[in-house]
């Protein structure tokens, strides 16, 4: 059985797909892969900055409660 999702993750995936197709809309297919591009160097750059912060104990993670 699949897990239950919170409102949280849903409401995310709502506003990303809702992302993609604006920029359908407004780019065409073209406008979705700068898309797709943009939010892998975004993915990639945040990786390296949280390695990077971790390394030097300066953690960019919650604190659990």
């Amino acid at each position: 059985m699949e897990r239950k999702k919170s409102v949280r993750s849903q409401l995310y995936l709502a506003a990303r797909d809702m992302g993609n197709v604006e920029a359908v809309k407004s780019g065409g297919v073209e406008g979705l892969a700068k898309r797709d591009a943009r939010r892998a160097v975004y993915r990639r750059t945040n990786s390296l900055t949280t390695s990077f912060l971790r390394g030097l104990g300066l953690s960019g993670t919650r604190r659990k409660r």
